[in-house]
C-alpha cells in the first residue's frame, strides 16, 4: 500500500532564484525504507523539511506531497501539526540540539505524549518506560532523570526513536540520524530502526551519505545531486547494478575506502 506519494517536488529560493529542489517524484510503501543518498549540499534534508512543511518563508515549495488523500502542500497548519505530531515523526541529525537543555528526558517525553496522545501522567511515565525499555536502555527510571547534556550522542538517539515509536506513526523521516555517533553506536542505533520497523510496522524514510547503513536498511534507494534524483529503484538493484555514472562512482568510492580495512580484517585472521 502507498502510504506517501511525491510528485514533481521543487523548492526555489525566493531571494536568488535559486533551484534547491527539482522535480522530485517518489513513493513510500507501507512498512518498507526507503534510503535517500547523496552528496552535502544535494538536497536530501530539503527534501524532508519540504515534505513535513519545514521549510523557510522565502522558499517556495511547489508539487504535490500526498499523504491519507491529502495534498500536504495544501494542508492548513493546524493539520500539518496533527499530522507530525502522530502520523509522520521526524528524528533529527543532531540529537543534543533535539532536546530542550532546560528539562530531564523524561519529563520531556512524558509532555511529548500526553500532548500528541491525550493519555493521563501516569500512562505517559508507563509509555515512557516500556519505550526505553524497548531501545535496550538499562535502567530507563535513572536516565528519564538525567538532562540531555549527561547521555551520549546514542543514547539521545535511542531516547528520540522511543519517542517515536510511542507514537506509532504511518512514516518516521530520519535525516542523518547517524552521522554524529561513532561505530558502536551507530550500529546500536541502526539495529533500532529495523527493529522499530518489525515492533510496528512503521514504514522509514532514511537519509544518509553513508551507503554502507542505506544498503543494510534500505528496500528502495533514491540518489540525489544538485536537486535532483538522478536514480531511482529496488536498493539491490541499484547497488548491484547502478545506471547512472554519480551512482556508480558513490558505489565505487565506498569500495575502495572499504577495501584497507577488509584487507587489515584478512590478515589478522
Amino acid at each position: 500500500m502507498c502510504l506517501l506519494e511525491i510528485k514533481n517536488l521543487s523548492v526555489n529560493d525566493t531571494r536568488t532564484e535559486k533551484a534547491i529542489l527539482q522535480n522530485l517524484s517518489f513513493t513510500l510503501e507501507s512498512n518498507t525504507c526507503l534510503g535517500i543518498v547523496g552528496e552535502s549540499g544535494s538536497g536530501k534534508s530539503m527534501t524532508a523539511k519540504a515534505i513535513l512543511g519545514l521549510t523557510s518563508p522565502w522558499l517556495h515549495v511547489r508539487g504535490e506531497v500526498v499523504f491519507d488523500g491529502m495534498n500536504l502542500l495544501n494542508a492548513s497548519n493546524k493539520i500539518l501539526r496533527n499530522i507530525r505530531g502522530q502520523k509522520i515523526c521526524m528524528i533529527l541529525q543532531d540529537a543534543m540540539t533535539a532536546f530542550n537543555p532546560l528539562y530531564p528526558i523524561g519529563k520531556q517525553m512524558i509532555e511529548t505524549v500526553r500532548e500528541n496522545l491525550g493519555v493521563r501522567k501516569n500512562e505517559a511515565i508507563k509509555m515512557s518506560l516500556d519505550a526505553l525499555e524497548k531501545m535496550c536502555i538499562h535502567n530507563p527510571e535513572q536516565v528519564m532523570k538525567k538532562y540531555p547534556h549527561q547521555l551520549s550522542g546514542g543514547m539521545l538517539q535511542r531516547c528520540m526513536i522511543g519517542i517515536a515509536m510511542m507514537m506509532k506513526p504511518d512514516i518516521i523521516i530520519a535525516d542523518e540520524p547517524t552521522t554524529a555517533l561513532d561505530s558502536i553506536n551507530q550500529r546500536e542505533v541502526v539495529e533500532e530502526f529495523r527493529r522499530l520497523r518489525e515492533l510496528i510496522g512503521t514504514a522509514i524514510i532514511f537519509i544518509s551519505h553513508d551507503l554502507g547503513v542505506v544498503q543494510y536498511l534500505a528496500d528502495h534507494l533514491l540518489v540525489m545531486r544538485d536537486g535532483e534524483c538522478v536514480e531511482y529503484g529496488k536498493a539491490n538493484e541499484v547497488f548491484t547494478n547502478p545506471k547512472h555514472t554519480f551512482t556508480k562512482y558513490l558505489i565505487d568510492t565506498r569500495i575502495r575506502l572499504a577495501e584497507p580495512f577488509q584487507q587489515s580484517i584478512v590478515r589478522r585472521i
